[in-house]
């Protein structure tokens, strides 16, 4: 049974990268890509409350839910990608001698924060629950890494002549699969790095560190799996050595080797295989050979409720203080078909799956910082200078999971405005140096191009008179896809930005 957890953990992880690379331009995969995060009840059941509908719950999440009150949290020892990749870390960094760093209440404290604040209207999800954390972190962490080393060898391996055709054939069937169009780098990379690597090498405290004492997305799955019916049970023939105890992971086995905790267990089968006498079994049972003792199984009493409810109330405040820059936020533009900025905020779970589509098309999209104040911390904002919003491209909204983002069609998203651009009259090449530059213009994606000119003349700044073509934005033309800046040839600031006025969102 061990075996077949761990060919389950490694074709889940596959098939969690693979649906990873498969998010890119244009969207052709058969499966969602955000199949994952739709299999994420926590992320569902945060999302609907916040939007104060329940119907966005997916039934994937649902599912999810059944069978944890059936089998127990199968969905962490058999199927969470990010507990894989905990286990894979375990092996190196986990010593052989028992840990003892055990507080389970502090998961449950934290998927209080996270309700709570969901019903306040502050969207904790995506910075705890394991899924939107991993598809974040492989998006703006692993995967630009993962670029980088594989174009430095094939770059090094180029220099070999022999190789040099092969390698250019190689490269070219890489370039938009494995490898993207253009270089990724992404705002956010030290922290997210910083937290996710953390994350996996916590395994030096104890083993699945994270899971059983921090993970609101177990502690969730933990209250639905109390009455499980798929249960360990021990034998008489238990001879109490203790190795069961010693190896359980999730120290979900009591002292006494026959009671187990039914909301910590993840039925990884370790106890299962190192049991001497095979007096350990896993199946349909109503009650145990030995008679065990009653046993709490959430570690979670009233006066730490109410503690962690004080404490949420703290937190949601931490959030919605912070000063935000006005004229910032007038240059924090989203994606198109995003809701208005309190229900997109409420909705979006900073995953990623946006920002790691759109680095395989117009690449525009950057986790926010603090751009949109700490409450928008991670989530996408389009950042001109880096990419665009490519005029052809609607996946954002197809890969959203939550809804933050409409999925629309593309002659609707071709129309919709996101923004508008202005220039920067004492940096535009026309306006500042009196010379004609019609970059921007050229490459306004529009039919009827939002960028035109008048012709005046100019006294240029080394006082000579000029006949300039002077750019300006039609305003009930510009949609704001921010291309126009991107192309601007100028370095350093450009001659032209990008604000989020005009833009048109949606209310449900």
């Amino acid at each position: 049974m061990k075996k077949i957890r761990i060919v389950s953990q490694v074709l889940f992880l596959i098939l969690f990268f693979l649906l990873f690379f498969l998010a890119s331009y244009p969207l052709t995969s058969v499966i969602p890509v955000d199949f994952f995060l739709k299999l994420d009840p926590l992320l569902s059941i945060t999302a609907a409350i916040a939007a104060r509908n329940i119907l966005i719950i997916s039934i994937p999440a649902v599912m999810v839910i059944i069978l944890t009150m059936v089998l127990g949290r199968i969905f962490c020892g058999w199927i969470c990608p990010l507990g894989t990749l905990i286990d894979a870390s375990d092996t190196f960094t986990v010593s052989s001698d028992k840990k003892m760093v055990y507080f389970p209440w502090v998961k449950f404290s934290l998927l209080v924060i996270v309700l709570m604040a969901a019903i306040l209207s502050i969207q904790l999800t995506g910075f705890l629950d394991p899924i939107p954390l991993l598809t974040r972190s492989v998006t703006v962490f692993l995967y630009p890494v993962f670029v980088f080393i594989l174009e430095g060898l094939l770059g090094f391996f180029l220099d070999i002549g022999f190789l040099e055709n092969f390698l250019f054939n190689v490269y070219d069937i890489l370039k938009g699969t494995l490898l993207p169009l253009n270089a990724v780098m992404f705002s956010g990379f030290l922290l997210i790095s910083i937290i996710f690597l953390a994350i996996l090498f916590a395994g030096v405290l104890d083993r699945r560190f994270w899971c059983k004492n921090l993970c609101p997305l177990g502690a969730l799955l933990a209250l639905f799996s109390g009455k499980r019916l798929y249960k360990r049970k021990v034998s008489e023939d238990c001879t109490s050595c203790g190795l069961c105890e010693k190896i359980c992971p999730m120290n979900a086995i009591k002292e006494d080797f026959i009671n187990t905790n039914k909301a910590e267990c993840i039925n990884c089968m370790d106890c299962l295989q190192i049991c001497p006498v095979n007096a350990i079994s896993f199946g349909f049972y109503k009650t145990s050979t030995i008679k065990a003792k009653k046993a709490k199984d959430i570690d979670f009493n009233k006066r730490r409720f109410l503690k962690t409810a004080g404490l949420s109330i703290f937190t949601i405040g931490f959030f919605k203080a912070g000063f935000t820059d006005p004229v910032s936020k007038s240059k924090v533009v989203r994606p198109p078909g995003s809701l208005t900025e309190r229900k997109f905020l409420d909705r979006c779970v900073r995953c990623g799956e946006c920002i790691k589509v759109c680095s395989t098309s117009g690449a525009g999209l950057q986790p926010a910082v603090l751009e949109a104040g700490l409450e928008g911390l991670w989530s996408p904002i389009l950042r001109p200078e880096v990419g665009y919003c490519e005029y052809n491209c609607n996946l954002c909204g197809k890969v959203c999971p939550t809804g933050a983002i409409h999925a629309l069609d593309l002659k609707k998203r071709q129309e919709l405005r996101i923004g508008t651009a202005y220039f920067n009259k004492t940096r535009c090449i026309p306006w500042y140096y009196g010379e004609n530059c019609m970059v921007c213009e050229e490459h306004c994606p529009l039919p009827d191009k939002a960028i035109k000119f008048v012709t005046r003349e100019v006294i240029r700044i080394d006082g000579e008179k000029e006949e300039v073509k002077l750019p300006y934005v039609d305003e009930s033309l510009c949609i704001g896809c921010g291309i126009c800046v991107k192309t601007c040839p100028l370095k350093g600031e450009k001659g032209i930005y990008l604000t989020n006025a005009n833009e048109e969102r949606f209310y449900t």
